[in-house]
Parts: C-alpha cells; sequence; structure tokens
C-alpha cells in the first residue's frame, strides 16, 4: 500500500474530538478530509445515544468509516481495525481526500501506528477447551489462573470480558509466553508509514468529569433507556460484545445462573454510567501516554482556546501536508 499522509486525532472520553472535526472539516473550511473512527464501540449497529455517534449532519458533510459495520453480537478487535482502517486510508487518499483517523480507543491507534503485535495465531482447539472450562470451572477460576501466567494482560483485562480473557490464556497456553510479551511498548518504534501527524487532545480532570456529567444527563434524557430496550428485545445482552460497552451494561442484572435481565428499575444508572466513564477516562489518558510523538493540545470551555487549537492544527497540518506533499 503507498504511503499516505494521515491525521491522527485522538482524546479520552468527553474531550471534544467531534467538534473539532466539525469546525476543521465541514464545508471545505479547511481541507477536505474524510474521518475514520477509532472507537471500538461505535462499529455497533444500534448503538448510537451510548456510544456519543457523530450527528447524521456531520456524517452527511464529512464522510465517516468504521461506524455502523457490525451487529453487537459480532466480535470486532483490533486486527480487524488496522485491516479495515488501511482500506478506508487507500480509498480516501484515492479521492484526493485527507484520511483523518479519529477516536478514543488507544489500543486500536496504537497497533495503527507501530504494527500489530506477532501474537501467534488463534487456535481453535485450544480455543474451544478454554471455552469449555469457562463453562464447568467458572470465569473466575481462569481469570486467576491468567493473574498467575500473565499479571500484565491479567490488569489490563476486565475478568467479565470473556473473548479477550480466553484469547490471552489461549497464547500462553499455545506459546508458553505471555501476551503481554507481544506488546512492549518499550521496544516500539513508529510503523513504517512515516507520513502520520498525531494530536492528543488534553483537558483538565475536572473539566472532562464535568463534560462527563453533562454527557451522561444528555444521553439519558434523549432516550439512552429506550435504545437498550430496543438491543434487549432483539436479544442482545451483555454477553455480546456490543453491550459490554459502558453505557449499556449498566442497565443489566446478572442472575445467578450467568444470564442477564433488562433491569426497569434505572434510578441512579445515570450516576453509574458516568463513574464508570471517569474510570475510562483515567485508563484512556494512561494509555495514551505510551503513544509517542504526540503533539498535545490543552483543551477549555472558551470560545478563545477552541479557536486558538483551531488555528494552531491548520498551521501545524498545513506544514506537514507540504513536507508529505499530501492534499
Amino acid at each position: 500500500m503507498p504511503e499516505s499522509p494521515v491525521l491522527i486525532l485522538f482524546g479520552p472520553t468527553a474531550s471534544g474530538k467531534t467538534e473539532i472535526i466539525e469546525r476543521l472539516f465541514t464545508n471545505g473550511q479547511f481541507c477536505q478530509a474524510e474521518i475514520i473512527s477509532a472507537d471500538s464501540m461505535q462499529v455497533y449497529r444500534g448503538m448510537d445515544i451510548g456510544t456519543a455517534k457523530p450527528a447524521p449532519e456531520l456524517r452527511a458533510a464529512v464522510p465517516h468509516h468504521l461506524i455502523d459495520i457490525r451487529n453487537p453480537d459480532e466480535q470486532f478487535n483490533a486486527g480487524d481495525f488496522v485491516r479495515c482502517a488501511n482500506q478506508a486510508i487507500f480509498s480516501i487518499t484515492n479521492c484526493g481526500k485527507l484520511p483523518v483517523l479519529s477516536g478514543g480507543t488507544g489500543f486500536y491507534i496504537n497497533n495503527f501506528i507501530y504494527g500489530l503485535p506477532a501474537a501467534p495465531p488463534s487456535d481453535n482447539e485450544m480455543r474451544e477447551k478454554i471455552k469449555f472450562e469457562l463453562n464447568t470451572r467458572g470465569r473466575q477460576t481462569l481469570y486467576k489462573e491468567l493473574n498467575e501466567c500473565d499479571p500484565v494482560s491479567a490488569a489490563r483485562i476486565h475478568e467479565n470480558d470473556e473473548y479477550r480473557l480466553i484469547r490471552a490464556l489461549e497464547v500462553f497456553r499455545i506459546s508458553a509466553k505471555p501476551l503481554s510479551s507481544y506488546q512492549s511498548f518499550s521496544t516500539s518504534t513508529i510503523y513504517p508509514r512515516k507520513s502520520i501527524f498525531i494530536i492528543g487532545l488534553y483537558r483538565s480532570r475536572k473539566n472532562i468529569y464535568s463534560r462527563i456529567k453533562n454527557r451522561c444527563s444528555k444521553m439519558m434524557r434523549s432516550g439512552l433507556f429506550d435504545e437498550v430496550k430496543t438491543l434487549y428485545s432483539k436479544g442482545y445482552t451483555p454477553h455480546n460484545p456490543g453491550l459490554k460497552a459502558i453505557g449499556y451494561k449498566e442497565f443489566f442484572t446478572k442472575t445467578q445462573n450467568g444470564e442477564y435481565y433488562l433491569s426497569e428499575n434505572i434510578t441512579g444508572i445515570e450516576e453509574i454510567i458516568a463513574q464508570n466513564s471517569r474510570h475510562y477516562v483515567k485508563r484512556q489518558i494512561t494509555y495514551f501516554k505510551h503513544i509517542k510523538e504526540t503533539q498535545w493540545l490543552n483543551l477549555d470551555e472558551s470560545e478563545e482556546t477552541i479557536q486558538k487549537i483551531i488555528d494552531i492544527i491548520k498551521t501545524k497540518l498545513s506544514t506537514f501536508l507540504e513536507k508529505t506533499n499530501g492534499i
């Protein structure tokens, strides 16, 4: 695939990525661009409010890729993302536009920049064996095993994330090496696509927590519970990859036999979603620090600051594109 200039714009939940994109690229204000969503949950159909998908008007004005491409019961991993993102970049560049990869899933962005870790391919026989053990021995037992053989991965993987739990144990059992050993940031170098310009958006914790609170309130008013009920009526629960997402799993109660049912009592759920979002932001910020060559820009709520950030990005991006003979 020929080298193409790519803008990467990332930041934690509620940092203001969508607003920056809208002000940079709608109506051809700066340059013609198309967006590649680096959000692990916006890939799922029917999950619009809780994943804060860009408004239809923005998606009509500036085309977005990797949104609404899977059903909530389908897996979508970092390998899928890198493959689909590269395909989108090729298509966007052929149209004479700038590919802009934007989102908050640091694991996806990291693998796009540095390349996928050379972990062993999936072994179906081993995977089925671990699935059987999960059902017979229990999730907690297998999670304890992972914590003993690969504590680094165990710290990254939630006990309820069955897909990643199985994958981590699978890798260790077939290679005798922990999955975490295949993805060391300390030895990473920039992936051989040299034409990458990386911008990270940052806000103070107080500011971003306030924005999260407002966002969660707006989601509830916009019908998030009805969206979850619609998904549940179609048979989706947190057993499925999509509904493990923050903003969806909180509406469900798990029975002793491992089944999920939708709770009709939503009192306090808004604050639980906000709390989980705040915890997620902390993990995002920690993860983003591993992404080298990032130019960090500090936002606040003032129009003056936002316009200043826009102007800085335009100037830096123009210089970048000139150097790479870009769009």
